[in-house]
């Protein structure tokens, strides 16, 4: 029996001017521009059985490409200073980032997966910082991926999951028997297994991030109840710099 939750859309509202008296306090200003949006409703979200496919990716992503257009309204061309710039970074991290993360504790990714979001992330950089000078050709080109990453030092997208979806899953290891969350993660449900190679589970993709930062046991969970050294190893998939 199939299940859905969906939740109401709403669109973020752009305005340009100074902050207003008695504004509500689900709002952004920077600088000049105030960016106003829904706290409680980011998107149109589907929760089903099945984890995240191609398709509610694609949505997913189709969705923060619109919100994007916003950093347009900033654009100065390739002469543009380093305020603009970092106004366009702020935009991007309050507005446009919340929409392609929310609910990623939850998501089950392949490699393919990972990729398109990168694809995604660097697509969105390359509108923040323009295009680059060739000092050989004189000719204008794109910034190529090293170059991104140089000029944006935070995080990239896929670290964002990883640490929120490591952050989670050590909240659910510490939970009692009585929550429905942790019987989930520990239940093991009955009857047999289709044909064909096993999918990839939310609980694979967390040792494979365990295994990123040099933890090599299989007990999770018992390493869950320690939380500072849960906390340790969540800061380094966060902090890990991978080319």
């Amino acid at each position: 029996m199939d299940f859905k939750l969906s939740i109401r859309n709403e669109e973020r509202d752009i305005v340009r001017g100074p902050r207003l008296l008695g504004q509500p306090e689900n709002t952004v200003s920077v600088e000049n521009l105030v960016l106003v949006w829904c706290t409680t409703c980011f998107h149109r979200s589907t929760l089903k059985k099945k984890s995240p496919g191609r398709n509610s990716i694609a949505l997913r992503l189709f969705e923060a490409t619109v919100r994007s257009r916003a950093l347009r309204l900033l654009s100065l061309g390739p002469f543009e200073g380093f305020a603009v710039k970092n106004l366009k970074v702020r935009i991007y991290k309050t507005v446009i980032s919340p929409v392609v993360l929310y609910d990623c504790e939850t998501w089950t990714l392949t490699l393919r997966e990972e990729q398109r979001f990168r694809v995604y992330e660097n697509k969105v950089l390359r509108k923040i910082f323009g295009a680059k000078r060739d000092e050989v050709t004189g000719e204008w080109r794109k910034l190529h991926n090293a170059e991104l990453h140089a000029l944006y030092p935070s995080p990239d997208i896929i670290r964002n999951i990883k640490y929120r979806r490591l952050r989670w899953a050590g909240h659910v290891a510490r939970m009692g028997e009585s929550r429905n969350a942790y019987r989930v993660l520990v239940g093991r449900p009955e009857g047999k297994r289709p044909l064909g190679r096993p999918r990839r589970r939310w609980e694979d993709n967390i040792k494979m991030d365990l295994r990123e930062v040099g933890y090599d046991g299989r007990d999770w969970i018992n390493l869950a109840q320690d939380r500072d050294q849960w906390r340790d190893y969540v800061r380094a998939a966060m902090n890990l710099r991978v080319p």
